[in-house]
């Protein structure tokens, strides 16, 4: 079984909770009556194609699974006010709990922090986990090609979170996914270096990809980047912004970095 194939089966076990009839009525009311949210793809648009910068959605993460523990000990709010005074253009927080030591309460301390907007960062495979995006608070969500095999309920996931007005990331790994992500006509496409199923990296599966997406599509590069060095070279082969964790919780002045890696010229496909 790959790491993704675990994750998964833990995810799958979680949404039982969220279908239970009183907890679902609470989510989805919550949904509906959540404030409107921050313009996650319009701060993307904004930064990287008006102003010509390469965009940074900054991780809030204390660990993973290949590498275990990154920083156990971070503190979300003042983690996410160092971010936002470096410049971030976003910011992404894990609210997975086994294998990446997230919760919501960090997602909610991150948003309450700062005025950028926030992505929850979580392995979503049901339309409950979309209401539940919403109704935290958080302004986008992300959606794993590889975690939802089916086109339908990709395209349905899709669907749901533009309706409630979050900003959606679709995330791919390979060519197939990639072809499935531009079926939907998204606003932007996540290119993740990293192999969900061995947690293998390289920088040259976005090189790749990249330039299949329309000029009109925003490409984040995700994964693997651990300098600015690397974001310029995500930046040159036409990506509008990078998502980067590891190197930040781990930076000794994430706020530096985080502007240093902001202050990257994007390269630009539109």
């Amino acid at each position: 079984m790959s790491v993704l194939d675990e994750i998964l089966a833990t995810k799958r076990d979680e949404v039982t909770v969220l279908h239970q009839p009183g907890t679902r009525e609470v989510i989805r009311r919550a949904a509906i009556d959540a404030a409107a949210p921050r313009d996650f793809v319009g701060a993307i648009r904004a930064h990287a194609r008006d102003d010509g910068r390469l965009a940074l959605i900054a991780e809030i993460k204390r660990r993973s699974p290949s590498k275990g523990d990154l920083a156990p000990d971070l503190d979300s709010a003042s983690t996410a006010s160092a971010y936002a005074s470096g410049g971030a253009t976003c910011l992404s927080v894990l609210t997975d709990g086994p294998y990446f030591g997230g919760s919501v309460a960090d997602l909610q301390a991150a948003h309450a922090a700062v005025t950028v907007p926030v992505l929850r960062k979580d392995f979503t495979i049901d339309a409950d986990q979309v209401y539940e995006t919403r109704g935290i608070g958080a302004d986008a969500a992300l959606l794993i090609a590889a975690a939802i095999p089916d086109d339908e309920m990709l395209r349905e996931l899709y669907e749901l979170a533009d309706d409630l007005r979050l900003g959606v990331i679709v995330e791919v790994h390979d060519e197939a996914e990639l072809d499935r992500a531009l079926a939907l006509d998204p606003a932007v496409v996540g290119i993740n270096a990293r192999d969900l199923g061995t947690f293998r990296e390289g920088l040259g599966v976005g090189e790749d990809l990249v330039a299949r997406l329309p000029s009109a599509t925003l490409a984040i590069a995700e994964s693997a980047i651990r300098s600015v060095d690397d974001a310029r070279r995500m930046a040159d082969s036409g990506f509008d912004g990078v998502l980067v964790g590891e190197a930040l919780v781990r930076a000794d002045d994430p706020a530096a970095l985080a502007r240093e890696l902001s202050d990257v010229r994007a390269g630009g496909r539109g």
